[in-house]
């Protein structure tokens, strides 16, 4: 039997900017889907980093996305607005969503939504839309990623480079990674990476050189920035293609120019939450035709380092800052 739908629900919203105690249970009216709209009952939802950046109040929603955090649930379609089609009540879904994900009811535009992947349970869905849509847009379509290739995931053990060690793999690249420890490495060479580089200890940059008989890879795909830039430039092989999707190690960088234009480089880069929604509608239709079958097909699964209960966001938000964790950390709702 299908729960009726309360007229509030619990959220967890930020309030005041600052640390991870500023995030605190609330009761918000239940949304209601408008035209084009699915109303999703939430099983659980995923966490990233934008949502820490959101909580500092160094990344505002985009006009017209909720306040409360969250890019990405799983659960149940719960009601349909206006002009929907291909979704009936109750059905499992996972979404992409601009803001809204932390609370018991989210809203989705439809085209955003996906099937959850035969096989997956749906805390795995939860963890997967930001990451696979944030992936194939940079690894695919920014990076020109082409199976016979080399890529360098830094932050391999993240819920990013969990995924893209995955899905690079899938696609037929050789897969190079960075990170923090030997446990974090030793988990992406389980995942599929031929390289794992712990680079607190080793230099990446003559890693991957020698890996590659001095020739470099063909893609990176960067969340730290700063001085990194540079570096990968240096681990890059001619007509290599830059992408950079977060700055962790600082928003500046100088580049040898000269250097580019010697290698013939591409540098390149995207944010994902502010793009209209037909956009990540078609984003999602491609992975529907590709990403999907690769999922159940096993060759993709999302890597869940644990979970929490909603009202425990701010414990998520304290494991996700200490960085100690491999793959995706994800919300419960009851």
């Amino acid at each position: 039997m299908i729960p009726p739908i309360p007229l509030t629900m619990t959220a967890i919203e930020i309030s005041e900017p600052g640390g991870p105690d500023m995030l605190k249970p609330t009761r918000r009216d239940t949304p209601k889907p408008g035209s084009g709209e699915i109303l999703i009952r939430v099983a659980a939802a995923g966490i990233n980093r934008p949502d820490l950046l959101q909580r500092q109040g160094n990344y505002p929603p985009p006009p017209g996305a909720s306040d409360i955090p969250g890019l990405e649930v799983a659960g149940y379609v719960a009601a349909l607005g206006d002009d929907v089609t291909g979704w009936r009540v109750d059905d499992a879904v996972c979404a992409l969503l601009a803001g809204g994900g932390y609370a018991e009811f989210a809203l989705a535009p439809a085209e955003q939504c996906l099937p959850v992947p035969d096989g997956l349970s749906m805390i795995e869905a939860a963890a997967l839309p930001e990451t696979i849509f944030t992936c194939w847009t940079n690894l695919i379509d920014g990076g020109h990623l082409k199976s016979g290739e080399t890529v360098l995931i830094h932050g391999g053990s993240s819920g990013i480079g969990t995924t893209g060690i995955q899905l690079a793999k899938a696609l037929g690249a050789m897969v190079f990674v960075t990170a923090g420890s030997p446990e974090k490495c030793a988990a992406c060479l389980t995942l599929g990476a031929t390289l794992a580089i712990d680079y607190k200890a080793e230099d990446f940059v003559k890693a991957v050189k020698a890996a590659t008989g001095g020739r470099g890879v063909d893609v990176v795909l960067d969340m730290v920035g700063g001085d990194y830039v540079r570096r990968n430039i240096d681990a890059m092989a001619p007509g290599g293609r830059h992408v950079s999707i977060a700055v962790l190690g600082g928003p500046e960088a100088t580049i040898p120019i000269f250097k580019i234009m010697q290698k013939r480089l591409i540098l390149t880069g995207s944010t994902l939450r502010a793009r209209p929604a037909r956009e990540k509608g078609a984003i999602a239709a491609v992975l529907r035709a590709t990403v999907w079958p690769m999922i159940a097909a096993g060759a993709i699964k999302p890597l869940i380092h644990a979970t929490f209960p909603l009202d425990r966001a701010a414990d998520a938000h304290r494991a996700l800052e200490a960085g100690d964790h491999i793959g995706k950390l994800v919300l419960t709702v009851s």
